[in-house]
C-alpha cells in the first residue's frame, strides 16, 4: 500500500508539472508573437527600399538592352524601335548585307586582300577630290557614319576595283584623248603624272559601267534564302 501511494503522487506531480508547462508556454506565446510583428513591421521599409535600389541597379543595367528612351516616364523598348526600323530600313539593309558578303566571298575566293595602308591611300583620294577643304571628320559628319564604317565602304570599293581591273584595258589612244578633253581638272603637272591620272579615272570608268552586270550576275549564281 505505500508503494502505491507514493506512485499516485509520483504521477500527480507529473500531471501537476505539465500543467505548469502548458500555462506558461501560453503566457509568454503570444508575447513573442508581438515581438516578432514588431521587428516585421520595422524591418518592412527597409526591405522594400534594398528591393527597390537592386531594382533602379538592374534597370540601369539594362539601359540600352531593355529600353532605349523614357518619355514622360514611360519607356520605349528595344523591341519597340527593332520593329519600327526593321518595317522602315530593313530590306535595304539586309540587300547591303547580302552585297557585302557576296563580295567578300568573291574578293577571298580570287585572292583579293585589301590592307589598310591601301584603305587610308584611298580615303585620301576621296578627300582630294573635294579639293583638300574637307577633312575626314567632316565627310563623316556629313554622310553620318563612323570612320570604321567608311573603312568598310573603302574596303568593299577596293575589293570590287581589284576584281574587275582584270577585265578591263585602257589604251593609249583613250588616255591621249582623256587628256586632251580633260586639260582643266587633271591636276598632274608633268606628263607622266597626267598620263597616270588620266589612266586611272578611264579604269576607274570601265570598272563602274561593268559593276552592275557583273554583281547581278554574281548574285544570280549565288543560293540566297531569305526570311524577311
Amino acid at each position: 500500500m505505500p508503494t502505491k501511494k507514493r506512485m499516485i503522487k509520483k504521477t500527480a506531480t507529473k500531471k501537476k508539472d505539465v500543467l505548469l508547462s502548458e500555462d506558461t508556454f501560453s503566457t509568454v506565446e503570444p508575447k513573442k508573437q508581438s515581438e516578432l510583428s514588431s521587428i516585421t513591421k520595422n524591418r518592412t521599409p527597409v526591405i522594400i527600399g534594398a528591393l527597390t535600389v537592386i531594382l533602379l541597379f538592374a534597370l540601369a543595367l539594362s539601359k540600352g538592352y531593355v529600353f532605349v528612351a523614357l518619355v514622360n516616364n514611360k519607356p520605349i523598348f528595344r523591341f519597340q524601335l527593332n520593329q519600327t526600323m526593321m518595317a522602315r530600313f530593313g530590306k535595304q539593309t539586309l540587300e547591303g548585307m547580302i552585297s557585302e558578303q557576296l563580295i567578300g566571298e568573291e574578293a577571298q575566293k580570287n585572292g583579293v586582300v585589301i590592307t589598310q595602308a591601301e584603305i587610308d591611300k584611298q580615303e585620301e583620294e576621296v578627300l582630294k577630290s573635294f579639293g583638300g577643304k574637307v577633312t575626314l571628320d567632316e565627310l563623316l559628319k556629313f554622310q553620318g557614319t563612323t570612320k570604321s564604317e567608311f573603312d568598310g565602304q573603302m574596303k568593299l570599293q577596293l575589293m570590287v576595283n581589284k576584281l574587275l581591273a582584270k577585265e578591263v584595258a585602257v589604251t593609249d589612244e583613250e588616255i591621249a584623248a582623256f587628256q586632251e578633253t580633260n586639260k582643266a581638272t587633271l591636276v598632274s603637272s608633268d606628263e607622266a603624272g597626267l598620263q597616270d591620272e588620266a589612266r586611272k579615272a578611264l579604269t576607274e570608268q570601265k570598272i563602274n559601267e561593268k559593276i552592275q552586270p557583273w554583281f547581278t550576275e554574281l548574285k544570280n549564281k549565288a543560293k540566297i534564302f531569305k526570311f524577311f
